[in-house]
């Protein structure tokens, strides 16, 4: 391999490294994305306080469910790369973000 070809090899590989590196990055900021809106759905049912009232109860667990699906519909739409997939986000964020309006609403009423 000749100076110039090396050099343009070099030049390639290192154009490359940003990638490589985000690829690797990529993943863990996956896991953490996906790990804080576990938490965050767990801990928005676990911390309230059941009123014996099935219909409250329902509506105040199912709000912080739903937003725990609209948040990891959102991981999916920024990392993902499925286009069936990504569909899928994009409805679950639709539907979940009606429903917890519509919940929202019912608890107002």
């Amino acid at each position: 391999m000749n100076r110039k070809t090396l050099g343009a090899a070099a030049l390639a590989f290192a154009a490359l490294l940003p990638a490589l590196a985000f690829s690797q990055d990529n993943s863990q900021a996956v896991t953490k994305a996906y790990n804080d809106a576990n938490n965050r759905m767990m801990n928005g049912m676990m911390g309230m306080n059941m009123s014996g009232d099935a219909d409250k109860d329902f509506v105040a667990m199912m709000i912080p469910h739903h937003q725990g699906a609209i948040d990891m519909a959102k991981v999916e739409l920024e990392y993902g790369k499925d286009p069936k997939l990504r569909a899928m986000a994009e409805a679950i964020v639709k539907a979940q973000e009606k429903e917890i309006a519509e919940m929202k609403a019912w608890q107002q009423a």
